[in-house]
């Protein structure tokens, strides 16, 4: 392409250019700038000194995760067990909301039950957390009508035996309803025809669901899949931080907050900052192997390389 019609190119694209100009500048300051942040896990960063000033050290602040700290053992740990029973638990009950959302016959009572699901995800973790101690905790109303009623209680809230449950039943019931409209999206384009030939040859709803509507959530369910292995690490900041000092420690401490813990609380950034790099790098590796096991297995994954 010559330099006359790259210009004339150019020009076309000014608008759209422009258009995306404050886009990118967001994303350059406040994703890719920060970035830059990660050096100081090669440094004993003394925050009077400045980042640049700070002594070089290695790659000793990995040594903690080479050494298997216990308090990074023991976050580790509650993060794979939290990430796999979400994975199991959580990740399929939007799809079951989508079925059977998807059955009703009704158009009005299904826009109802759409919004009623819905509601959750729009109220913060702060909400959400006090909306489940004001019914399950121990001076909670159903706490509270057991003891009217001369009936043994319970203890739920502040239960570290509890904690994970606890916090698996809280996602659901917030993240849940909101999740299905992307696989409501891909059932409503699924061609009705192949419903009412299906029908003709005597199909029945499980057999349309196994044959017809399964088929089509494939793709989705395996891209939504690879996501969240790659947030695999990640299992949720403000959720589990609200319900720490009732639980302790021990029970509750995930990655997210041990960076939190180690690098706010404790002043040490730079530990911290390490452990939140091979963090960031094992979610990348995750999605990596997730892409490419799904292209193994004939679909399109994330992306195709």
């Amino acid at each position: 392409m010559n330099s006359t019609k790259r210009a004339a190119r150019l020009r076309r694209s000014a608008p759209l250019l422009a258009l995306a100009a404050p886009g990118v500048l967001l994303l350059l300051a406040f994703q890719y700038y920060p970035l830059v942040g990660n050096v100081i896990a090669f440094k004993d960063y003394l925050p009077f000194v400045g980042v640049w000033e700070s002594p070089w050290v290695g790659l000793e602040n990995f040594e903690l995760i080479a050494r298997g700290d216990h308090r990074f053992v023991n976050a580790l740990t509650n993060t794979l067990i939290i990430t796999l029973v979400q994975v199991l638990l959580v990740f399929p009950v939007p799809i079951a909301l989508a079925l059977a959302l998807n059955s009703m016959v009704s158009e009005r009572i299904k826009r109802i039950v759409q919004s009623v699901l819905y509601l959750p995800h729009f109220l913060s973790w702060v909400i959400v957390v006090a909306v489940f101690q004001q019914f399950l905790g121990g001076a909670g109303m159903i706490n509270n009508f057991l003891r009217a009623n001369d009936l043994d209680t319970f203890s739920l809230i502040g239960n570290a035996d509890l904690f994970i449950p606890l916090v698996t039943s809280q996602l659901i019931w917030k993240d849940a309803g909101w999740a299905t409209i992307l696989f409501l999206a891909v059932l409503s384009q699924i061609d009705t025809t192949l419903y009412e030939a299906s029908t003709m040859d005597g199909a029945g709803r499980f057999r349309q669901m196994w044959h017809i509507t399964l088929p089509a959530l494939k793709g989705i369910v395996i891209l939504l899949l690879i996501l969240r292995l790659g947030d695999a690490l990640s299992v949720g900041f403000e959720q589990i931080i609200l319900q720490q000092p009732a639980v302790g420690i021990e029970a509750s401490e995930v990655l997210d907050t041990y960076v939190y813990n180690v690098g706010i609380v404790d002043g040490s950034w730079s530990e911290a900052t390490a452990v939140g790099l091979v963090k960031g790098i094992v979610s990348v590796l995750l999605v990596l192997g997730a892409n490419k096991l799904a292209h193994l297995f004939g679909e399109d994954g994330l992306y195709r390389s």
